[in-house]
Parts: C-alpha cells; sequence; structure tokens
C-alpha cells in the first residue's frame, strides 16, 4: 500500500465530517451575505462573500475578532448565535472523526505497511527476508547483524516485533506485522528487490512455512529459500515445489549428535564456523559408550536412538503413549517417577536423555534420575527460550534446543554460499584433519568464534588483483592476507579455508598458491582483517608494494622509465 492510497483512505473515511462542515458553513456564509445590516451612516450593507467566509471561519473556531466591518444589527446577531452552534458542532464531529480515524488500527497498520515498504525500496545492500520473528527467527536475526548482513523481517505478532524494536541491533531493521503467507506481502517485503539474497521461512507453522516456501518459487523461483519443517510429508511438498534448504531441527541434531560420538574435532569445526562472531566455544565432552536410556519417543527422541544405535549403544526407552509414537518395544511412562526409571536399570546406565516436549517434565526427569545414579551423561531438549534460566541453572552436558539448532544451519549457508560446501567437505577429511584445522585457527585467531566470509576475483570484486594479473605480476593467496597498513607485510589474523577454482575443491589451500581469474575463496578471520582485505583487494597501488616489494609508479611516465 502506498501514500496515495491511504490519503484516498482518510479522505474516505471523512467525507461524512467534511461534507457537514461544507454544508454549515455554505449556511453560515448565504445567511450573512442574505441578511442586511447598517454602515456608519445608516444605510443598509451586505456582507461580500469574503467577508461572510471570515466571519463564519473565526467564529467557528470559536477565536472571535469581533463584529466587521460594522457592528451587527439584530437580525446578523441572531444568525451569528445561530452559526455559532451549527459550526461548533460540526466542528466537534469533524474533530472527533480524526482522532477516532487516527486510532484506527487498519490505519495505522496502512501507514507503517506503506512505511515499511519504503524502507525495503530504498536499501541497497543485500539482505534477507525472515519470516517469524520467533525464537528462531531472532537468533538468525542476531547472529545476521553480528556478520554485517542486512536483514527484513515479516512477523505476526506485535509482541515480538516489540522486542525486536527494544533490542539493540548495529543496523536498522525493516519489520511489519503481517502474514507472510499472503503473496502480497511477500512482494512488497522485497523478494523481487535487487539486492534481496533469499527467504527464511522460519514460523512456528509448518503449512505457513510451505506457503511461504511455493509463493516465493512460484513468484522468483531462482531467489534461495531456507525452511523449517518437522513433519517429513510437508517437508517433502516442499522438496517438490524446489525449497533449497529443508531445516528439520531433530533429523540435524541427530547428524550432529552422531558426528559428535564419532568425530569430535568435526563436530567442534562444525560449531565453531556456524555460531555467531565472538561468541565463546567450549571443548564438549566426550559422550560416553554404553547403555542409554530414553524418555520420549516422539521426533526428538527417534533422531537420538537411531544416531546412538548407530554407535552400537543400546538403548532403552520409556514413552507414555506407546501407539501414538509408534514406539515398538518400550517402558510405558513419562520418567518423572523413580520406578519407571528403575525399571529401565538407570543405575547401570552411562547416560539419559529427557526429549519430551514439555521441558518441566524433562527438568524433572534429569532431577530424578541424577538422584538415582549421579554419574550420568545428561542430554536434554530446551522447547521454550524463556526457560533458559532454569536450563542455565542445571548445566546438563548437552541441551538441544530446536531455535538454536536451526539459526546456526542458516548462518551457515546465508553467511557464506561456501561455507556450508565446505563443512559437508570437512566431514569426509575425518577427526585428525578436523583437529588440525582447529589447531591452526586457535593459534592465529583465538578461541572466540571468527567472522567468515567468501571472496571472488573478479574485475568488480578484486579490482587490484586482476589488473596486476593482467600486468603479468600476478598475486598469490599469501598476498591477498597481508595487512596493507603494515611497515613489514606481515599477515592479517586470516586463516584461507577452502579455494573453488574450475569446479574444484582444494580445502586449506597453500599461501604460495598463485590467483587467477573466476576463483572464489572462503577465509575466516577477525572482522577488522575482513575489512582491511576488502580494501587491498580493490587498491592497486598497495597490493602491487606487497607483490613485488617495489613502489608501482602513479604516471605514465614514470611507469615508462621504469621499464
Amino acid at each position: 500500500m502506498n501514500l496515495n492510497q491511504i490519503v484516498f483512505m482518510i479522505l474516505r473515511r471523512m467525507r461524512a465530517p467534511l461534507l457537514l462542515l461544507i454544508v454549515s458553513y455554505a449556511i453560515a456564509i448565504i445567511g450573512f451575505v442574505s441578511i442586511p445590516g447598517l454602515d456608519a451612516q445608516g444605510q443598509s450593507h451586505h456582507l461580500s462573500f469574503f467577508d461572510a467566509f471570515y466571519i463564519v471561519s473565526y467564529t467557528a473556531t470559536t477565536i472571535g475578532f469581533g463584529e466587521i466591518p460594522y457592528p451587527f444589527t439584530t437580525p446578523q446577531r441572531v444568525w451569528m448565535t445561530f452559526s455559532i452552534y451549527l459550526t461548533v458542532i460540526a466542528w466537534f464531529y469533524a474533530i472527533g472523526a480524526i482522532i477516532a480515524l487516527f486510532q484506527e488500527s487498519a490505519l495505522k497498520q496502512a501507514y507503517k505497511t506503506a512505511m515499511f515498504q519504503r524502507e525495503v525500496n530504498r536499501l541497497l545492500e543485500p539482505f534477507y527476508l525472515i519470516c517469524g520473528y520467533g525464537e528462531t527467527g531472532s537468533e538468525l536475526v542476531r547472529a545476521l547483524d553480528k556478520n554485517e548482513l542486512r536483514v527484513v523481517v515479516i512477523e505476526v505478532s506485535p509482541e515480538r516485533l516489540n522486542e525486536l524494536e527494544m533490542t539493540d541491533y548495529q543496523f536498522y531493521i525493516p519489520h511489519v506485522c503481517s502474514d507472510a503467507t499472503l503473496p502480497d506481502v511477500l512482494l512488497y517485503a522485497g523478494i523481487q528487490h535487487p539486492m534481496c539474497r533469499g527467504v527464511a521461512a522460519l514460523t512456528d507453522d509448518d503449512h505457513a512455512n510451505l506457503a511461504i516456501s511455493v509463493a516465493v518459487k512460484l513468484i522468483k523461483p531462482d531467489l534461495p529459500v531456507l525452511a523449517r519443517v518437522q513433519n517429513d510429508v510437508i517437508a517433502a511438498n516442499m522438496a517438490s515445489f524446489g525449497t533449497d534448504h529443508i531445516i528439520n531441527p531433530y533429523h540435524i541434531f541427530g547428524e550432529h549428535l552422531c558426528m559428535r560420538l564419532n568425530a569430535l574435532g568435526t563436530f567442534l569445526l562444525h560449531e565453531w564456523l556456524t555460531r555467531a562472531p565472538g561468541d565463546a566455544i567450549e571443548t564438549p565432552a566426550a559422550i560416553p559408550p554404553g547403555p542409554w536410556i530414553v524418555c520420549g519417543y516422539g521426533r526428538f527422541g527417534k533422531s537420538v536412538v537411531s544416531s546412538l544405535q548407530a554407535a552400537s549403544m543400546p538403548v532403552t526407552l520409556i514413552e507414555a503413549d506407546p501407539q501414538g509414537t509408534q514406539c515398538p518395544d518400550c517402558i510405558v511412562g513419562s520418567g518423572v517417577e523413580a520406578s519407571i526409571l528403575q525399571q529401565a536399570h538407570i543405575q547401570q546406565a552411562v547416560g539419559l536423555v529427557a526429549g519430551t516436549d514439555n521441558d518441566i517434565n524433562n527438568l524433572s526427569i534429569v532431577m530424578t534420575a541424577l538422584e538415582l545414579n549421579p554419574t550420568l551423561f545428561v542430554i536434554i531438549r530446551k522447547n521454550k527460550r524463556h526457560n533458559e534460566p532454569l536450563f542455565q541453572h542445571f548445566a546438563a552436558d548437552i541441551t538441544m534446543q530446536p531455535s538454536d539448532v536451526i539459526a546456526h544451519t542458516c548462518l551457515s549457508y546465508m553467511v557464506s554460499p561456501m561455507l556450508a560446501t565446505f563443512l559437508a567437505a570437512a566431514r569426509d577429511q575425518g577427526n585428525a584433519w578436523a583437529n588440525a584445522v582447529i589447531a591452526q585457527l586457535v593459534a592465529k585467531l583465538g578461541e572466540q568464534v571468527p567472522d567468515t566470509w567468501d571472496i571472488t576475483i573478479s574485475a568488480t570484486l578484486a579490482q587490484a588483483v586482476c589488473a596486476l594479473i593482467k600486468q603479468d605480476v600476478p598475486p598469490a593467496l599469501k598476498h591477498i592476507l597481508m595487512n596493507p597498513a603494515g611497515q613489514h607485510r606481515e599477515e592479517m589474523p586470516v586463516v584461507p579455508l577452502m579455494l573453488l577454482r574450475h569446479g574444484q575443491k582444494i580445502l586449506l589451500p597453500e599461501l604460495s598458491t598463485p590467483l587467477a581469474i573466476g576463483d572464489k575463496l572462503l577465509f575466516c578471520g577477525l572482522d577488522q582483517a575482513k575489512s582491511s582485505q576488502r580494501y587491498l583487494l580493490q587498491d592497486v597501488k598497495t597490493l602491487h608494494y606487497l607483490v613485488t616489494g617495489h613502489e608501482m609508479p602513479e604516471t605514465w611516465i614514470g611507469r615508462w622509465l621504469k621499464q
């Protein structure tokens, strides 16, 4: 909705008050013009239409400048009295209608929508459209903002948008309270904007996420879509419409758990590169082998059981609704009772999974189990973010929250398209290789989560590199890792993770590798190094000095003399 439509809405709602004002003014003016008065000489005198309009204007607004141009006669004063009540009542009605109009939620929403549309149209930087600012969406927006990526938000709940407005982000985030399943909303939110880089459907309703994915793929098929889903049937429907990344938090947690069981270093590398920059990563404890007890055989429980059984660990199931969850062989109960846990041989178990969809029950299960076996390794499912203080106080070995899993997965696709490719390739390299990479990252960058970015060697994104290649002075990878402000060509805190050249993936490329036009490189490092590298890629003179050790002549005469 544009501003012209808002003006039309206001005029349509104000039609009756405006007509009443016009009619009352017309009656009062005609009366003043028609009723004769007396001038200073006692001659008959009629007011002009302008004088009558002037008198009615200050009378209707209760200002009252007096009787002009001559004192009124009794008939004129009678008409003045009538006009006062007529026009003032009309003004009261009009003012009341104006106040009611600007308190109307429909007009407020229309105005906010128009302003939102204008803000989106004015964006000159790449941005992602986030549909849903719940627990998952807020976590993802925070991470993207830390990575200096712009975001546009659609959220149907006003309370959640109030939370967004009160959060301190480094960039202003355009947002609107509307239903993202409506195609019109997606259109004015910018899915056809040239700077839109993708859409994330992160509402807590699978059907809404499906509707968003289908609408985006029908309107703009080449726009990447990431969709949260928990139902396998809806996931298959999304896949049939070409949804690029279908994210099931329980499947992903199961994969990560399997990775943690079999390749702890690979798991830690994945966590390190997909969290928000600046976060601290602690070395996770190893999961002990032996018998496990799983309470809850829903979507989460099935995923965990599959991972544990793949690692050849015996699992005992406790489920309150065996028929509803299709639990093949389990002990019937919730797990909060000590007798049920003892029936599952809690004293001999090495680990416990509290995976129901109720946070209080999960905490109760774990507290009861630890009283019976204090050495248990505990995996607990946290469903609601507002229960965070309870889970922090408890401090389980692994706390699974679906929103965190989804946000980190989306981040790996959004921050850099190459990052997801690198992580997939890293899983195939083995645990020892991942440990070596982690050691290199810690030695060069410290123990906090680094920033991750990619560059393409092209005339627009790396002008200096392309210019030197054409001058037969090709830079090597090490040259674009040097500090352009340094005096002795020292390296910046940056680690090259992957080089893509002609479709070939080169992990941890050698620093002596010469660069070529068309190369795509994935880096991780500190934020100030990222900014310095962007400057270096565009400054031919500085890069020439770093490559050759000599100053580059600035004039054509100097370059000719040097040749």
